[in-house]
């Protein structure tokens, strides 16, 4: 049928690219630690005292001003022993240097204490791999998701017999034949949506034990390392570490060179680029430029050395029917939106330890997980083949290289790089929309809550919010015939290459309802949708329903409902009768 793209036999595992570990990027980067820290340490300085002897001066100003006040007020466990005393150091000796000396001399010691806070961060930033502790992991997870998957029938230690594995569970769509072409091809940066804690490991599990790539390099918080157990396996399977509690420019600076010199040395990459979990449930539409411009910058430094290598960019949408943290993340979107006309309702109970449940969950509960691989990219965001060609939006041929030269030549022109990172973050966000599977929760989430708002056409969003859920019944019928609509919209959109569809969408509308609404919010206390013992459509969170119901926000599917043919007062003893219909 039209418009589904390409969908993994739930059987097929492909095998790995690479087979030998020891040819893995992310494995000689490692072996390779000490010369990459004085590479990016190297990179880093060149880039900062380009600016004059001033305005270096105000960045170690401002970065040791900063770092004294996270030491003293945001201390963590895995901060160095002695990062107090380091701090007190560095700022003596800036003190101290730059008194009474010439300006040649201050000029010379600011440099000094520059490549030491650089190098400082150097260390803490890089990670390492190690194979044994890859393979340690990678043997648990299989055995763990194994168990998780049948333990709600058999108990977990003793679940044996046909086994229903991981990735089995996770729906692979997409242009997975050409990433794994693009791999042999060149450098691969994966850019993923982000919607929960979940994400990191998925993906990891996905490319590794059913794509067949190689482990990426990827960033993890430092907050990670905190506890030993975690802190072990992230600092030997490649993560970079990233501080989020660190503002100064001197570190971002930092981090933004690691990550240019890691792509520009071949090593594939793998980054967030909305930078943090959508708290809305929307995907991204506005990207961070930091780390996306190193693809940038990576890859017009490859043609100044003269090397024709090229950086494939691939973005990846993930689809869950529900996700833990959503109760959490769209209360914090209606605070920052609605500021004083946002009531504040109490929290659920939630803590780390419930991760585990949720992948239980999210398992145990046949609630497929999908995964789709969109059109790989180019750095300017063209469209690229299986043997890395691009191609302009008319199916021009292109060289990509031409974008970087001047006069002929590849030239370094910040302003220029600024403009073509905004450029591929345009290209992402379009593949985010086009490549993005409607699932069954998303899209009866989404009718349900255009009803409620259609039916309370005088309220405002956070009015609706404010609606007793106890006294509002969703009319069966009235869904019935919104989500018609809608099947026939999507459709059209999907066989024009605007988004993709899940089987149930394709489905009938009856067994449509059924299969989101029973997956919709499984693991949340308060349902967005549920059926009553009457067969009735209820909410008990109309904040989740509009968590769920973002998802499909951004395509306009609201003005394209004909509410003329959908009637919207059927009475509670209507609602009854056409339930048990």
């Amino acid at each position: 049928m039209k418009g589904r793209g390409s969908v993994r036999n739930p059987k097929t595992v492909y095998p790995q690219v690479l087979p030998k570990l020891e040819d893995w990027p992310i494995y000689k980067l490692s072996e390779d630690r000490k010369k990459f820290v004085e590479e990016i340490n190297e990179h880093v300085l060149r880039r900062l005292t380009s600016q004059s002897a001033e305005e270096v001066e105000d960045l170690l100003t401002r970065a040791i001003y900063q770092e004294r006040i996270r030491v003293k007020e945001e201390p963590w466990k895995v901060d160095p022993p002695n990062e107090k005393q380091f701090w007190r150091r560095i700022r003596r000796q800036l003190i101290r240097r730059s008194l009474d000396q010439p300006r040649e001399d201050a000029i010379r010691s600011n440099a000094e204490i520059l490549q030491k806070i650089v190098h400082r961060y150097s260390e803490e930033i890089v990670g390492t791999f190690r194979i044994k502790t890859f393979l340690f992991a990678r043997r648990f997870l299989t055995f763990f998701f194994n168990r998780l998957l049948q333990a709600k029938q058999r108990g977990f230690f003793r679940a044996r017999g046909a086994r229903k594995r991981l990735y089995e569970k996770l729906i692979v769509r997409g242009e997975v034949e050409k990433l794994r072409s693009l791999f042999e091809k060149g450098t691969v940066v994966v850019v993923p949506t982000h919607f929960s804690n979940l994400d990191s490991i998925l993906i990891g599990y996905a490319l590794d034990a059913v794509v067949g790539l190689p482990s990426f390099s990827y960033g993890a918080g430092l907050n990670l390392y905190n506890t030993g157990y975690t802190a072990y396996f992230m600092n030997r399977l490649g993560a970079y570490r990233v501080d989020r509690r660190k503002k100064n420019a001197i570190y971002l600076e930092t981090l933004k060179g690691m990550s240019t010199l890691s792509i520009k040395r071949g090593t594939n990459s793998l980054f967030f680029p909305g930078g943090t979990r959508s708290r809305s449930g929307q995907l991204e539409s506005k990207l961070k430029m930091g780390l996306l411009g190193t693809v940038i910058e990576a890859q017009r430094a490859l043609y100044q050395e003269g090397k024709d290598e090229k950086i494939f960019v691939v973005p990846l949408v993930l689809g869950y029917h529900f996700v833990l943290e959503a109760p959490f993340l769209i209360e914090q979107h209606l605070k920052r939106m609605g500021k004083e006309r946002y009531i504040r309702a109490k929290d659920d109970f939630f803590s780390p330890t419930r991760v585990l449940r949720y992948a239980w969950k999210v398992l145990s509960e046949g609630n497929d997980i999908t995964l789709s691989f969109g059109q790989p990219l180019d750095v300017m965001g063209n469209i690229v083949d299986e043997e890395g060609n691009s191609y302009d939006k008319y199916g021009n041929p292109i060289q990509v290289r031409e974008y970087f030269e001047s006069d002929g030549a590849v030239t370094e022109n910040l302003q220029r790089e600024n403009e073509y990172t905004r450029q591929l973050a345009g290209a992402i966000v379009q593949r985010y929309h086009e490549d993005n599977i409607v699932l069954s929760s998303h899209l009866v989430a989404f009718a349900a809550f255009n009803i409620l708002k259609k039916d309370n056409a005088k309220l405002d969003l956070y009015g609706v919010m404010r609606l007793p859920t106890d006294e509002y019944i969703f009319p069966m019928e009235t869904l019935r015939k919104t989500l018609k609509q809608l099947q026939q919209i999507l459709l059209t959109m999907s066989d024009a290459g605007k988004i993709k569809l899940s089987d149930q969408v394709y489905g009938d509308t009856d067994d449509l309802i059924q299969h989101g609404i029973l997956r919709l919010g499984t693991f949340h206390l308060k349902k967005p949708l549920r059926f009553t013992k009457k067969g009735t459509v209820v909410s008990d969170s109309f904040r989740l329903l509009y968590y769920y119901h973002n998802r499909l926000e951004n395509y306009d599917l609201d003005k394209k409902i004909n509410w003329k043919e959908i009637p919207l007062d059927l009475s509670v003893k209507e609602q009854d009768s056409v339930a048990e219909k």
